[in-house]
Formats: structure tokens, C-alpha cells, sequence
């Protein structure tokens, strides 16, 4: 048996991308998921329905919820401190429209009272949110 020489063999360079692409549609797939869960409002709110609506942008957000929870742009806010924070969102954002997210279960009175202090902190334009009525 003769010995041969070694054979001069080429290395192969080429990256295999395949397994780097699965990882990151995982990890798209990841983010999407979170995201749209982050969006949600902070306050579990059924809103109440009506035969038409139109669409006004939401960048200031007073959600009431049933147990007379308040939330400011998604943040738990005492009754007391509401005005102050309206104040500091309109003053950061003038002409914004402040939109009241209030459960169906929530008296008028609660409502009128948050209206009132969104007036109170400079707002000029005041939207009650609600959803369409399902046919």
C-alpha cells in the first residue's frame, strides 16, 4: 500500500444563515406579541356602545374604571393629583384633546367630576370615548 500525500483541500467559508433567520423571526414573533399587550390601556374598561363614532386621537387619557380607579395615560392616579397631571400633559402638549375612557358601569357624576378637572387644567378640547355597536 503506497502512502499518498496529503491532498490540498479547499475550506469552505460560506456562513450558513438559515439557523440566524429562524432566530430572529422568533424573536420578531416575541415582540409582536409583547407589544400588542403593552398597548392595552392599564385600566380594564368596557366602554359603552353607540350607533356611530369618530375617531380622535388619544395622546392625553382619563380611563375610569368600575371601582373608581383613575388612570392618566395609563398611569394610577389619585383623584387629588389628577388636575396636577393633566396640567403637566397639556402644558407639554397644547390644543391636545383630553379623551375620558369611562366603563359603562360609572355614574355620570364621577364622569362630570373628571370633565370638570380636565377643564380646570387648561383642557380646550374634552372627547368621550366609546365603541360601535355591533350589528
Amino acid at each position: 500500500m503506497a502512502f499518498s500525500p496529503p491532498t490540498k483541500r479547499t475550506i469552505m467559508a460560506d456562513i450558513n444563515i438559515t439557523p440566524l433567520t429562524d432566530i430572529f423571526l422568533v424573536l420578531l414573533i416575541i415582540f409582536m406579541v409583547s407589544s400588542a399587550a403593552m398597548v392595552e390601556s392599564g385600566a380594564n374598561i368596557s366602554l359603552p356602545e353607540v350607533d356611530s363614532t369618530a375617531s380622535a386621537s388619544r395622546e392625553i387619557t382619563v380611563s375610569v374604571t368600575p371601582t373608581q380607579e383613575i388612570y392618566v395615560n395609563n398611569v394610577l392616579t389619585a383623584y387629588e393629583d389628577i388636575e396636577g397631571s393633566l396640567t403637566e400633559l397639556l402644558q407639554a402638549n397644547p390644543g391636545a384633546p383630553v379623551v375620558l375612557e369611562g366603563d359603562r358601569e360609572v355614574l355620570f357624576g364621577e364622569a362630570v367630576r373628571v370633565l370638570s378637572l380636565a377643564q380646570k387644567a387648561g383642557a380646550t378640547q374634552i372627547a368621550i370615548a366609546a365603541e360601535q355597536a355591533r350589528k
